[in-house]
């Protein structure tokens, strides 16, 4: 009987070890679900920004619009007949 307990607790503590300190043990398989978590929020951000990427892309290749917005605002160009202001703040000192 003695052997067998020992067996038994033998096995007992190898299985410990590999749940607890192995690579493959449960606080690395914890780190893999927050990594994983992490890349699926990332890869969502990334998702939208595709999204608003592929609508500007959309709006340029379609109309006019959006490219005389962004040569407006980007690029400080004017229409023929239109005048162009620009205000300059004064500097504060502080």
């Amino acid at each position: 009987m003695k052997p067998v307990m020992i067996l038994l607790i033998a096995i007992m503590v190898v299985l410990q070890y590999r749940l607890w300190v192995s690579h493959d043990s449960l606080p690395s398989l914890l780190r893999l679900h927050h990594a994983v978590e992490k890349q699926r929020q990332d890869n969502q951000v990334l998702r939208e920004r595709n999204t608003v990427l592929s609508a500007e892309v959309g709006d340029l290749k379609s109309g006019l619009d959006a490219l005389e917005e962004r040569a407006r605002s980007e690029l400080g160009m004017i229409q023929s007949g239109e005048t162009f202001f620009h205000i300059i703040e004064p500097e504060t000192d502080e």
